[in-house]
């Protein structure tokens, strides 16, 4: 009964109206701003280098640029960088792959609006700069109800739904390689998470700012050696994922709106362009100009999906170790690698066991431990940003310092459950918690886009002085 009532939530969210609405709302913000994600992109990588200013006493109230840049990285890559791209290929076929650069080329517009919007409309809090969507909903529409439903959404969907999704890829992960019970490593993440959140943004932003770079680079190099040792399969590859997304190959015409939702679905999931997290953490950045901030994120989303899940995608196809199958019927499509059936995350790791034997299963098994950890520390800095929200102002300090208490073992016992789940439930789960704080926030970014706008005019008008 779970498992259907997940599945009939996550088929109204996820109606084709939503794809349309993301995709076009890219391609909208990306006419707007003239293709800011092209035209400013060496702007986009010195943004990341914008100081935190400080007061009078030295201290530094926000977090820097960089660090910012960070804790949304981190909380972007993740599973979906490592089993979401399997899943994209296991159920839409390499054309899948298309779909996701799509919506990473046009999500990187959306963006630069809701990081620069959650930048004009921040907050000050005790413990720094706060924000993110619900600030200007309520700021900037003067919305307060909306924002109020923004919040409880971000902390159903980042602080329940989400965290499960990663905590499951890493138990099969685990589980795969080093026979861990999904029980074992559920508890062990939910250790770990605990003593970084205790320390609240300061600490998360650190660790992120040191593990996340070290994680993404890793990962990134062993890609490449497993890519290089296919070479001459690249352009069948490449031809693959451009006539598979148009279902012109024999496979994807049968899927081709598979191909399509699942790409979306995936790209969304992994960059979260839309969906406000990003935001969230972009409004706890001290920096001298908000389209900075903006100009920052949009080179994250490019850096999740234009890199990492590309390189993830190429290494998989390359190395022949997927399978494909109908998402409606579970029928068998096609069958490269049938002793791995639908063990989505073993796509990965047998590709890098194709080239580096036996290290493959090792090796994603530790990188999904990284992954998830940042991930995870992500999810639960917009859930408490989005607590703080709701007391801002309200002086009930101590109600306040409660609820975050509670919401962090709500927080684990998510990840232990999710360990333990089944993944296409999980999965369903999580695409339940991005869609819903992508329709609300979406929405605010159509109506609030003219002052992102002017916001980079003024920005780039200044750099000419």
């Amino acid at each position: 009964m779970f498992e259907k009532i997940v599945s009939v939530l996550n088929d109204i969210i996820w109606s084709p109206a939503l794809v349309v609405l993301l995709v076009g709302v890219g391609l909208y913000f990306s006419i707007r701003t003239r293709f800011v994600q092209v035209r400013r992109f060496g702007l986009m990588i010195r943004s990341l280098f914008a100081r935190a200013e400080k007061t009078p006493d030295g201290r530094q109230h926000g977090i820097s640029s960089f660090e910012a840049f960070c804790v949304a990285l981190s909380g972007r890559v993740g599973t979906g960088n490592i089993v979401g791209v399997a899943t994209a290929i296991a159920l839409g076929g390499p054309g899948a792959i298309f779909w996701m650069w799509i919506i990473a080329f046009f999500g990187a517009s959306t963006a630069f609006v809701e990081s620069t919007l959650a930048q004009q409309y921040k907050f000050r809090h005790a413990t720094g700069y706060r924000g993110g969507p619900a600030s200007y909903i309520e700021k900037g529409l003067g919305l307060r109800w909306l924002a109020i439903v923004f919040s409880v959404l971000v902390l159903v969907g980042y602080g329940t739904f989400l965290p499960t999704v990663q905590s499951n890829g890493m138990a099969a992960a685990l589980g795969n390689s080093f026979q861990l019970s999904p029980l074992v490593s559920g508890l062990g993440l939910a250790f770990v998470l605990g003593l970084v959140i205790i320390g609240g943004i300061k600490s998360i932003a650190r660790v992120a700012s040191v593990v996340t770079p070290f994680m993404a680079l890793g990962y990134i190099v062993i890609t490449l050696v497993v890519i290089a040792q296919h070479l001459d399969a690249v352009p069948a590859v490449l031809r693959s994922i451009v006539t598979g997304a148009f279902g012109i190959e024999p496979v994807a015409g049968g899927i081709l709106g598979s191909t399509i939702m699942m790409g979306v679905k995936r790209g969304i999931f992994s960059n979260e362009a839309g969906e406000g997290g990003g935001a969230i953490v972009s409004a706890s950045a001290d920096v001298p100009h908000p389209a900075r901030q903006g100009l920052a994120q949009c080179f994250s989303v490019y850096v999740d999906t234009l890199l990492i899940c590309t390189a993830t995608a190429l290494m998989i196809l390359c190395s022949g170790t997927y399978n494909i199958f109908d998402s409606g019927s579970g029928e068998v499509l096609l069958q490269n690698a049938p002793e791995l059936g639908n063990n989505y995350v073993g796509f990965t790791q047998a590709a890098i066991d194709s080239v580096l034997a036996g290290a493959g299963g090792a090796f994603v098994g530790i990188a999904m431990v990284f992954f998830v950890f940042t991930t995870v520390m992500a999810y639960y800095f917009y859930s408490e940003s989005s607590i703080m929200y709701l007391f801002d102002g309200k002086g009930k300090p101590k109600t306040e310092s409660a609820l975050i208490w509670i919401y962090r073992f709500v927080l684990l016992g998510s990840v232990i459950f999710g360990a333990m789940k089944e993944a296409d439930t999980v999965w369903q789960m999580g695409d339940i918690g991005v869609g819903l704080t992508a329709w609300v926030n979406v929405i605010a970014l159509l109506i609030l886009c003219p002052k992102a706008i002017s916001a980079l005019r003024e920005y780039e008008d200044s750099l000419k002085k």
